[in-house]
């Protein structure tokens, strides 16, 4: 039978107790984490979000109390109260902050009962996920999620605190907006008032924090909610959250010290210190030392040991001496088996751009003088693994744009392998341990990329990013070379966020639009409201959009975004929880005018 609530009113949370509560009275409200019935003593670990306290009811209490508990089972809702009393020395459990005391129960009650569960918070061994997703309100309860969502929460007031104190305004944009794409697809609204059109989802709120700067509020910030109906990874969900915010008669380094800020106080949250000002490398230099332009700095950079080859070794290795001969090196992997350098080729797979040397030891032998070059340059240590990385050798010559294309993929390759060495010796060079964050900003990122198979130019950030000014004369001329004032903020080899001084003259956005190859009717039609704002009095501004899932993400050494976000979709944007997405009835789909087409029509 269950009890009714009443006038009983909770006193402590769980996981408050301490020696000091000895002897006070506490009513105490919660789940039933496990239950120990040894007859005469019925042991329950009583849970709520702050933690466990052990309740302990006697045959003193009576037999309606002990009949009770006797009834209760894993994740009963239950009122307890009681006393609390300090345990004997040799019953404390260390391993919980409430470990020196119990709760005597004097009265039960239980609240609610539970159905058979598929898996209980307390089990030690994590149930498949999907099956923790379809019930999600039981895989919540867990400590691990509660303690990941109270961090979520308290991440987010950090944030904000910081950027109040700042004098950021926090403004809500709409979520209701026309669609503009930014490169990934828009989850569409359909209008039941006039049917056949289309709200949008927005991506980002980029174009209302820019018109909300040409409206005088100067610092907007706005912890949102974005969509984005794309293929999903570990790092990505179609609806996520972002720490947005943009500053008028802002420059780079402006927006560079309130992210620093910001995430200073969010790492402040797990006990960390972080250093600031955050090291800066631009792009191209990015590709060089690391091979992609988020590098994980808890390994060495690559260097450059062309140098110390002389062009016919090369062209003797079958390597093009014109392209670039980077070293990786990883710390304190020791000597490797036969077997083990046989698998670095496997790692770095089958390329035709690229070769592998991993043996510097058999190098050694047929260029002896090179080898020693190549330590010194890389700095090599004793128990440091050196591989080397060239470019294959060409069949005929490249153009410049080629030739860059060429030498950038070599990099490419080596940076990958950089990372999958990192990954497999983790534990022996132990830069990968949770809790070493290294942060970084890349700037001076390309304006533009050739799409070859549409054989034209598309914005690499966005189309309202500013060029540099030195640039601009590379518009129309050389648009491969024109560099943005855009930036990243990368943790780890993870990017946070991205973002850019925005372009505030309406001359220079047609510019931008006319490289981009889109028609004066494209930039009305896409933009035409964004244009006409940009004429009256638009002041120059810039900005920046961190993920807050990420952040927490890496804070709560999670694998997955799934981790700490509350409802998630699976990798194949599905909510097993509430089951959607599914299909609606013929009636509304009648009311917004629409008819739903199957796969094979399509």
């Amino acid at each position: 039978m269950l009890d009714f609530l009443s006038d009983l009113k909770r006193t402590h949370m769980c996981g408050e107790l301490r020696a000091s509560d000895a002897g006070s009275k506490v009513v105490l409200m919660g789940w039933v984490n496990k239950r120990r019935d040894l007859g005469n003593l019925i042991f329950l670990d009583l849970r709520d979000r702050s933690g466990i306290a052990q309740v302990v009811i006697t045959s003193d209490a009576g037999a309606e109390v002990h009949d009770r508990a006797t009834a209760v089972r894993s994740e009963f809702v239950v009122a307890v109260v009681g006393h609390v009393k300090l345990r004997d020395t040799n019953t404390v459990n260390k391993n919980i902050p409430t470990g020196e005391i119990e709760v005597i129960a004097d009265e039960l009650r239980i609240l609610n009962d539970c159905k058979p569960l598929p898996f209980t918070p307390a089990d030690a061994v994590l149930a498949n996920e999907e099956v923790r997703l379809k019930h999600r309100y039981v895989d919540l309860r867990r400590p691990e999620m509660q303690y990941n969502i109270e961090l979520r929460h308290r991440v987010s007031i950090a944030i904000r605190e910081y950027l109040n104190s700042q004098g950021f305004y926090e403004i809500e944009t709409p979520f209701m907006t026309r669609s503009t794409p930014e490169g990934a697809r828009d989850y569409l609204v359909p209008s039941r008032v006039y049917p056949g059109e289309f709200y949008a989802l927005p991506q980002s709120p980029q174009l209302f924090k820019q018109i909300l700067m040409i409206s005088g509020f100067d610092r907007y910030f706005q912890i949102v909610r974005c969509f984005r109906d794309e293929d999903l990874r570990a790092d990505r969900q179609p609806e996520f959250t972002q720490i947005d915010l943009e500053i008028s008669f802002a420059r780079p380094e402006m927006v560079f010290r309130v992210v620093e800020g910001f995430l200073v106080a969010a790492f402040s949250t797990i006990g960390v210190e972080l250093e600031t000002p955050f090291p800066t490398t631009s792009y191209d230099q990015a590709i060089r030392e690391y091979g992609i332009d988020k590098p994980d700095m808890r390994l060495p950079k690559m260097t450059e040991v062309r140098e110390a080859f002389a062009p016919e070794n090369l062209e003797t290795s079958h390597v093009d001496p014109e392209l670039p001969v980077v070293a990786i090196v990883i710390p304190k992997v020791g000597e490797l088996s036969r077997k083990e350098r046989d698998e670095i080729k496997t790692l770095f797979g089958e390329r035709k751009d690229a070769k592998v040397f991993e043996d510097i030891k058999r190098l050694e032998k047929s260029f002896p003088d090179a080898v020693v070059k190549i330590r010194n340059l890389a700095q090599l240590g004793a128990d440091d693994l050196i591989v080397i990385v060239a470019g294959a050798k060409r069949t005929q010559a490249a153009s410049a744009v080629k030739a860059r294309q060429q030498a950038y993929g070599v990099y490419s390759a080596a940076g990958q392998l950089r990372l999958a060495l990192g990954q497999k010796y983790a534990e022996r060079h132990g830069a990968f341990k949770h809790g070493n964050f290294r942060l970084l900003w890349v700037t001076d990122f390309p304006m533009f990329e050739w799409d070859e198979t549409e054989q034209r130019w598309n914005a690499a950030h966005h189309p309202f990013t500013s060029p540099h000014e030195q640039d601009m004369d590379k518009l129309e001329s050389d648009p491969g070379g024109v560099r943005a004032l855009a930036y990243d903020v990368v943790l780890n080899g993870t990017e946070l966020g991205s973002g850019s001084i925005r372009i505030h003259r309406q001359d220079i956005q047609a510019k931008i639009f006319k490289a981009l190859g889109m028609s004066p009717e494209e930039q009305q039609s896409r933009f035409g409201f964004f244009l006409e704002a940009l004429q009256y009095g638009t002041p120059p501004h810039g900005g920046i959009a961190l993920g807050l899932d990420r952040i927490v993400m890496i804070l709560a050494g999670a694998e997955s975004l799934r981790e700490v976000i509350p409802f998630p979709k699976t990798a194949k944007a599905v909510d097993l929880m509430v089951d959607a997405p599914t299909p609606v009835s013929e009636r509304q789909l009648k009311e917004l005018g629409i008819a739903v087409v199957g796969k094979k029509d399509l």
